[in-house]
């Protein structure tokens, strides 16, 4: 064999002995972090109407439907949604997605957001107050709202001198003994309170679930900060680049069927910019 087609030879086996080896090691990766046997979900066990451990929550459903089109069973993983979800769940590969995370949080590599939602007032259908959609509304003025502590609507009613009178509830507390939404959607039945400032996919599903006399009224006319609308991606370990595409491709594919399933649920749906309501057909 000649000189020169020797070289070529030598160095053609060397590329494709490392393109074999670079392919071998994205391969063994891809099957040590992400389970090919079941999608495996990191979900709080007691986070009615988004998970639950008897799995009737939206995100248990929305689950099902990914695990559905990869052709896989859905596997849980259940913690309490409080300090150390991530290190001991997601972090710790004892499951590879979290089915709703916020858009941008640093702790996870978050997939395209498949929803934006909205902060909501919720009030009695037959309430004088049935017609305001901001929080700046002067009808609200000496009215008592509840709200969860430390959330974004506070500082709106805070500047809308609403605060004062407003009755506060607890952000952080553990949701197999306490729920701070059912709490709030209680009060406002009781008349203890005036109208419920609740995060829209809590509220909206539990007002359609069990209280059928209430209003959910999404909260798009607010222009200043804090902004009151978030867009909501599936979570995975950071650097599980090819899980992400994976996830991106099939909320791409399937936007309509998702779109449907979470209205069903009750879950206001937004604008990307959280101007406007969208109107699904289910």
């Amino acid at each position: 064999m000649p000189a020169w087609a020797e070289n070529i030879f030598r160095n053609l086996a060397v590329t494709l002995f490392l393109g074999f080896s670079l392919a071998g090691s994205a391969g063994a990766q891809t099957s040590d972090l992400v389970s090919n046997n079941a999608l495996r979900v990191c979900a709080d066990p007691a986070n009615y109407p988004m998970s639950a451990k008897d799995e009737t929550g939206f995100e248990n459903k929305l689950a099902e439907f990914v695990a559905a089109k990869l052709d896989l069973p859905v596997q849980y993983t259940w913690y309490p949604m409080a300090t150390g979800f991530i290190r001991n769940t997601l972090m710790a590969k004892q499951c590879d997605v979290i089915m709703g995370y916020a858009q941008g949080h640093e702790l996870v590599l978050n997939t395209n957001h498949y929803f934006t939602s909205v902060y909501t007032l919720i009030v009695p259908q037959d309430s004088d107050l049935a017609a305001v959609q901001s929080l700046a509304d002067p009808a609200l003025k000496d009215r008592r709202l509840g709200v969860v502590a430390g959330t974004p609507p506070a500082a709106h009613l805070a500047r809308n001198g609403l605060i004062g009178k407003s009755k506060g509830y607890n952000l952080v507390v553990d949701r197999r003994h306490q729920s701070p939404a059912n709490d709030m959607l209680d009060d406002l039945a009781a008349g203890e309170i005036d109208g419920a400032v609740l995060w829209g996919p809590l509220g909206g599903p539990l007002v359609k679930a069990d209280y059928p006399d209430f209003k959910v009224i999404p909260l798009v006319k607010e222009e200043l900060p804090p902004r009151l609308f978030y867009r909501i991606t599936m979570g995975v370990r950071i650097g599980e680049k090819v899980w992400q595409r994976q996830l991106n491709s099939l909320i791409r594919r399937n936007q309509d069927e998702i779109n449907a399933l979470l209205a069903e649920a009750g879950v206001p749906l937004v604008t990307d910019l959280g101007t406007e309501v969208m109107e699904i057909s289910n």
